[in-house]
């Protein structure tokens, strides 16, 4: 069984409060890193995407686990790239990881000054090289920022990731790929996209109501959370844990 632990939406902004839900929710996965092959962290690094919220973003995300990070619609690119990459960029953040016969693929949907989301023809190439280069019988897991579907969330589903019918073209010729993960909902979610199972990780910074659960839009009052995902064979098999801080 290959296991993944997703976090997403930490949102550094360099307040207590946020530093206290993303370091107890480190301190959960690291001290269980013994029975987790990788960390995914799927966007929102950053609250602002100041240098200075990166800056204590390298100083807090630290396991012991291969990790792959990607940024979502509150992050910019350059200064996550200048602190973060040692190189400063504008170019998509996409990077891979093949542990055993899994390939872990995080990709870049996000889009500079915007909140909504896209995978750029650069990134569904770069990903579909990738799938090859690992070959057919590898066992594949994408995670990016935004979700691609609807997830009845009516201001989220506004700023959704766009343009998926390219990105279902990509799954019809790579069969192996075995679900999708992502963040940006801030709400701990399972669907479908392109007959795959789609897993949305809880917030760690925060919760985003329901449309029931009230007016308010964000619930601070959650605690931050984390999704284990469990590779079986071809099975996408997801678990969601709290953690108290």
């Amino acid at each position: 069984m290959f296991v993944v632990a997703h976090i997403s939406d930490l949102h550094f902004n360099g307040t207590r409060f946020n530093r206290a839900r993303i370091e107890s929710t480190l301190s959960y996965l690291n001290a269980r890193a013994d029975g987790i092959d990788a960390l995914l962290v799927t966007g929102d690094i950053a609250d602002e995407g100041t240098p200075r919220e990166y800056v204590e973003a390298y100083r807090v995300l630290d396991s012991p686990l291969p990790t792959l990070v990607t940024v979502g619609n509150h992050d910019l690119r350059e200064n996550y790239s200048e602190v973060l990459g040692n190189e400063r960029s504008t170019a998509p953040v996409n990077s891979s990881l093949l542990v055993d016969d899994v390939l872990l693929l995080s990709v870049d949907s996000s889009i500079p000054a915007r909140n909504d989301g896209y995978l750029d023809d650069e990134t569904l190439t770069w990903m579909s090289a990738q799938i090859d280069a690992a070959g057919a019988d590898t066992r594949v897991l994408v995670a990016f920022h935004h979700p691609p579907v609807t997830i009845g969330m009516t201001f989220m589903d506004t700023i959704r990731q766009t343009g998926e019918e390219r990105l279902a073209e990509l799954v019809a010729t790579h069969p192996n790929i075995v679900g999708f993960v992502c963040g940006h909902a801030h709400s701990a979610c399972v669907t479908r996209f392109a007959d795959r199972p789609l897993a949305i990780a809880p917030g760690v910074a925060s919760t985003l109501n329901l449309p029931f659960e009230g007016t308010e839009i964000i619930n601070r009052g959650q605690p931050p959370g984390i999704a284990f995902h469990m590779i079986d064979g071809d099975r996408l098999i997801t678990h969601f844990r709290s953690v108290m801080f």
